[in-house]
């Protein structure tokens, strides 16, 4: 064999390749990760955050100052004067059979609002990410299409409604109109949960012997527990804030507790003093059921954001 035919045959040394040359390219999630890390970035959010909550910090300050003090200058003036502080307009709300009345109703519409979407909601999202019938895509998108409607469209046809079915100024209408408008949500939300569990996990249940119904309480409910925690949340928050559809289709008589104080700005000079503490109590239950969830909120909000 020649030398030139032996150079041909003898194996050839593998180029090296343009990734092991070259750095890795970071990525640009990477980069927002190590920017949004750094100190100064804590710090505007930390400003942000403040500036935020100062509207509540005012509320809360308000709400323990004399009427005639809140007439006349800012909240702020309290650290100045410390003596302005007082539990008086507390002792007239606590007083105030018109607003405290209101409390259980705004419990009576917003627990079962709230468990009646959760429930029929994971029921349908389970439905519709794991169970095959005729139309279910096409019955989800409906659904979805659902979200873009928005409550003031459907309140005189809903009024026209209730008053034959004997349901208008009823709590049960205020929770069918809160139910309604919330399954939408809740079934987008609970579907996209529900059509990430691996589909190895409920084959297994299945041929353990397990029921759809065995297998959505013993399996898909406990893995579901960040989304519909979230989903709770959204749904305590919209309805106990509520306004306008207890404007329309509460009891005048009985309503809930939004529209207790806004009932009082009405007489402003004479019930001041139960505004800001009123408005105060209205805010603070909310925040507080936030706060004790809000890992599972923010879970929740997560899931189903990527695969």
């Amino acid at each position: 064999m020649t030398t030139a035919a032996a150079a041909e045959t003898a194996p050839k040394p593998e180029p090296q390749k343009a990734e092991a040359e070259a750095p890795a390219k970071e990525s640009l999630a990477a980069r927002i990760g190590r920017y949004a890390g750094g100190g100064a970035v804590r710090a505007f959010l930390v400003i942000v955050a403040f500036l935020w909550l100062t509207p509540t910090v005012g509320l809360l300050i308000s709400s323990f100052r004399d009427p005639a003090d809140i007439a006349t200058t800012g909240w702020w003036k309290v650290f100045g004067d410390p003596g302005q502080l007082t539990t008086d307009t507390y002792d007239a709300l606590f007083g105030n059979e018109d607003v405290m009345g209101a409390l259980p109703t705004t419990i009576w519409i917003t627990v079962p609002s709230t468990l009646l979407v959760v429930v029929i909601g994971a029921l349908a999202g389970y439905a519709f990410a794991w169970m095959d019938f005729p139309g279910r895509d096409w019955v989800f998108l409906a659904v979805v299409g659902l979200l873009v409607v928005p409550v003031q469209v459907a309140l005189i046809p809903i009024a026209s409604l209730y008053r034959d079915l004997n349901l208008f100024h009823t709590i049960t209408g205020v929770v069918l109109f809160h139910v309604a408008f919330g399954l939408p949500f809740a079934i987008f939300l609970l579907r996209n949960f529900f059509a990430e569990i691996p589909r190895e996990l409920l084959e297994a249940a299945r041929i353990d012997g397990a029921s759809e119904v065995r297998l959505f309480f013993r399996v898909v409910m406990p893995l579901g527990g960040p989304a519909i925690a979230a989903l709770s949340i959204f749904q305590f928050l919209w309805v106990w804030n509520d306004m306008l559809v207890a404007l329309v289709f509460a009891d005048p008589g009985k309503p809930p507790l939004t529209v207790a104080v806004q009932q009082q700005t009405r007489q402003f000079d004479s019930n001041i003093e139960l505004i800001a503490s009123g408005a105060f109590i209205s805010m603070i239950i909310p925040l507080v059921v936030f706060f004790a969830f809000q890992r599972q909120f923010v879970s929740g909000v997560m899931a189903g954001a990527v695969k």
